[in-house]
């Protein structure tokens, strides 16, 4: 477990998919917490953690179920603060006398709803319900419903489907509410979790600072004297990771560049040239893109491709751990994002969305263990531990790049053509966006070479070339996005550049899809 001196919040986790959101609340709050799984929190557990509050996160069973989660009674008799989230709501009334029913068509509500305040105030409700209509907008996912408040229990809060949907014990600062707090569609959630917090006693002693120095002091016990060879693929994660490790341990970090063929145009060139020249950090310069490009021949389907340019990455890390006398770690950019999509943090309950590279550990015959320093961050907490170390603003604010590179913005078959045209498509694409001064107001953009093609007339003469897709995304998290609402004049325009520069292109389409139903990436 952690050691340090900050107050501790313990958010427990019953397999939501939004459970990390509650703990990045509590981070923009500079409030420490960590996120276990219910099946870890255990009486000697929560007597060691010793937390100043505790929140049940939701969660997609229910409490009706026998052998449903649950978390020890224990928790209860702590005599600190619990706030109940969805399924921790029902969980908290089940547990202390109250009821939960199985769902009904007319008591289940998925999506924006609106609460509606009860007689009585609440402290933990100050700054809602204050504005003309006297309601606040919500984000229900809940089937089941409480339909008996436990003993000590009264209601603050009501919606069209849960008549519970705010309750409080005072005596024992006991809180639940039947919605989402953490998601943006309950814009003064934040609000929510703030006063929480409050009450509990928090000072708000967590920050970026605080942060790197506990992860210095991780990565110095975990590493020793031993050496460490980091992942580097030129993205803000994997960077930031390398300048904190080698900021712990100097040159016993040794970073490793691959080239799998999957980058962006001139993006090698730039690597190597910003971490050799500028951090003097030693580096290897892989260039394997022989050896990924042939792997893939022929491979359409998008987890074949994950998992092929995973066991790869593993393999030629391999190769060249093998080379470095006393190399026993390998470094990783894992956020909590890539952890969320592939298996609940630490082992909780959640369902699996879709593999990531880089997440899941490395096979015992490698003789590796992992260090991921920024494995409980969000990408704008990776930013803002890059600004801490001092990496220049104009690279921290790069737009995220995934890990499989431009092999998931290629759906169907990878060849080293389609690779050609992505690249210079691309790149004209996101020069356009910051010659139109939008860069920084895009989470993500990038372009994808369709798995088709069209007819289409330039000139006097017939062609049948590859459509492309573009895509840019707002976002604050990674979790949930919104397509970035581009004028059509900048999109004709933008259209007309890519098929009068890019040689094999003649159509192009804006992707406008949100996250969810879609994700970011279109593999």
């Amino acid at each position: 477990m952690t050691q340090h001196t900050h107050d501790r919040l313990l958010i427990i986790d019953f397999g939501s998919q939004v459970t990390q959101l509650i703990a990045r609340r509590l981070r923009e709050l500079s409030v420490y917490c960590e996120i276990h799984p219910y099946q870890r929190v255990t009486d000697a557990f929560l007597k060691d953690f010793a937390p100043k509050a505790i929140i049940f996160s939701g969660g997609p069973d229910s409490v009706t179920r026998e052998g449903s989660p649950r978390p020890p009674q224990s928790a209860y008799a702590l005599g600190v603060p619990i706030l109940g989230i969805c399924y921790g709501q029902q969980v908290m009334m089940q547990d202390l006398g109250g009821l939960v029913e199985a769902g009904k068509s007319h008591t289940a509500e998925f999506g924006r709803a609106y609460v509606t305040p009860a007689a009585a105030r609440l402290s933990i409700l100050e700054g809602w319900f204050e504005g003309e209509k006297g309601r606040e907008q919500v984000w229900m996912s809940h089937g089941d419903h409480v339909s008996k408040l436990a003993p000590g229990f009264e209601v603050y809060g009501t919606s069209s489907g849960a008549p519970f949907a705010i309750t409080a014990d005072l005596s024992r600062n006991f809180y639940a509410v039947q919605f989402h707090p953490e998601v943006h569609h309950t814009p003064r959630g934040a609000k929510l979790y703030e006063n929480f917090v409050r009450l509990a006693g928090f000072t708000g002693d967590w920050t970026m600072g605080a942060y790197r120095e506990d992860a210095i002091d991780k990565i110095r016990a975990q590493v020793g004297d031993k050496k460490v060879i980091c992942g580097l693929s030129g993205g803000v994660d994997s960077s930031v990771a390398a300048v904190l490790i080698h900021e712990a341990i100097g040159d016993q970090l040794t970073c490793v560049f691959v080239d799998h063929g999957l980058l962006r145009l001139n993006e090698a060139q730039e690597v190597v040239k910003m971490f050799r020249d500028t951090y003097n950090i030693p580096l290897i310069h892989a260039d394997e893109s022989d050896l990924f490009l042939g792997a893939l021949e022929g491979v359409s389907d998008p987890e074949v491709k994950r998992k092929t340019i995973g066991k790869l990455f593993i393999d030629v890390f391999q190769k060249y751990a093998n080379e470095i006398d006393g190399a026993e770690f390998l470094a990783q950019g894992t956020l909590y994002p890539d952890v969320i999509e592939s298996v609940s943090f630490s082992g909780g309950p959640s369902v699996t969305i879709k593999s990531h590279h880089n997440v899941g550990g490395l096979p015992e015959k490698m003789g590796l263990k992992l260090v991921e320093p920024l494995r409980e961050l969000f990408k704008d907490e990776v930013r803002s531990l890059g600004r801490e170390l001092g990496l220049p603003d104009q690279f921290i604010g790069r737009h995220p790049f995934p890990g499989p590179g431009l092999a998931i913005r290629c759906p169907g078959e990878i060849t080293r053509d389609k690779l050609e045209i992505l690249r210079k498509a691309d790149a004209v694409y996101i020069d356009q966006i910051r010659k139109h001064g939008l860069y920084d107001e895009i989470w993500q953009a990038f372009a994808a070479i369709l798995p088709m093609r069209t007819v289409g007339v330039m000139g006097d003469g017939r062609t049948y070339d590859y459509a492309l897709a573009l895509r840019a995304v707002t976002s604050v998290d990674g979790m949930t996005a919104d397509y970035y609402p581009f004028t059509h004049e900048f999109l004709g325009e933008t259209a007309t550049r890519i098929i009068n520069e890019v040689q094999g292109v003649n159509r192009v389409f804006y992707d406008c899809t949100s996250k969810p139903p879609g994700t970011i990436e279109l593999e």
